[in-house]
């Protein structure tokens, strides 16, 4: 792609981010909105291949219905309220709406089915910027909101974190387990969103380091499915033997930087008396946990067959930055000691 051209599409990308953090009216954050849609579709469909077409028009299409949704519910509370301010929403049926339709923006179970497809289809530097940066302007958003409605916002980030963790078991292809990661995270999310919104945001924080460390060593090892990961120590055996740790806290064990957002959720849920709600939450990480395991045991415990065929392109150089990676990774492992400061930042 021509890197004027990049360099407007991510300009327009930045800019829709930006106008929807900073618009306090319904007409205006529905047109950041729409800014970021537009602005990634020709990111998503460069490389003109059948699939990446099917899955830019699949996120166009959706998009554009979470969009109309959101336009039609905030005309609708202006109509019954009078108010076109986003902090303004006191009625139940738009707010509602609005929730819905956020959620069918960043892929929230029931509404997710298209993220794993969207994402199967794109390549991983892309699919990096949908699963991170596109999901900043709908959260700011939610986050705004506060939806009155609680019990919808329970069954949202429930349902989201046991189907991103049930959906992920039978895969093979790495980003469709990276698409499930994604919408089990968000369930966790928008689990303790109306308790607690810094830990919310905490834990949007925590998932775009992981995700973007995650990301990087596939884009580095140029792997797309669970097989190609085999391949990865004759290409960068330290990364590897770094990456299980990278698997492991995405899926929220202690030591890792993964297990602070979880523990944090469940000890508020706990004391919301919420106990079966973080039950059920904890449960389903075990679901998620299994799939990174599967990785990580993919990645290090198994060696591809020495054919020659195969060894040529292991020993190519390659021309991807690795101090983000080397940036990412230490923080996806070692913030967890943090903890303490890094809430107190958050909740002052």
């Amino acid at each position: 792609m021509n890197p004027y051209i990049l360099a407007i599409l991510l300009f327009g990308l930045g800019l829709g981010t930006t106008i929807t953090f900073a618009s306090s009216h319904w007409l205006l954050a529905w047109m950041g909105l729409e800014m970021n849609t537009l602005a990634i579709i020709p990111l998503m469909a460069q490389h003109h291949h059948p699939r990446a077409v099917e899955a830019t028009t699949k996120y166009f299409l959706t998009q554009a219905a979470a969009a109309a949704t959101l336009l039609f519910a905030s005309v609708t509370n202006a109509w019954l309220t009078g108010q076109w301010e986003i902090q303004q929403i006191t009625h139940p049926l738009p707010s509602t709406m609005i929730t819905l339709a956020l959620a069918l923006k960043i892929g929230l179970a029931p509404l997710h089915a298209w993220l794993p497809e969207v994402l199967q289809g794109l390549d991983l530097t892309t699919g990096l910027i949908l699963s991170t940066w596109q999901k900043l302007a709908p959260f700011a958003l939610i986050l705004q909101l506060q939806p009155s409605n609680s019990t919808l916002l329970i069954i949202l980030g429930l349902t989201s974190t046991l189907i991103g963790g049930w959906g992920g078991l039978n895969q093979t292809q790495l980003r469709k387990i990276l698409a499930y990661s994604s919408i089990a995270h968000l369930g966790w999310m928008i689990l303790i969103l109306q308790f607690s919104p810094s830990i919310t945001l905490l834990t949007l924080l925590t998932y775009l380091i992981m995700t973007f460390s995650t990301f990087l060593v596939f884009k580095l090892n140029k792997s797309t499915n669970i097989n190609t990961l085999a391949t990865s120590w004759a290409k960068a055996p330290a990364l590897t033997a770094l990456t299980p740790l990278i698997l492991l806290s995405l899926g929220g064990l202690p030591p890792l930087t993964g297990f602070m957002p979880k523990w944090l959720i469940l000890q508020e849920l706990a004391k919301q008396g919420l106990t079966p709600t973080a039950t059920l939450a904890a449960l389903s990480a075990l679901l998620s946990l299994y799939f990174y395991l599967r990785l990580s045991y993919a990645m290090t415990l198994t060696i591809s067959p020495n054919n020659l065929t195969g060894l040529t392109p292991w020993r190519l150089p390659s021309t991807q930055l690795t101090y983000p990676l080397a940036t990412s990774t230490a923080m996806t492992i070692c913030l967890l000691p943090l903890t303490p400061a890094i809430s107190a930042l958050l909740i002052s």
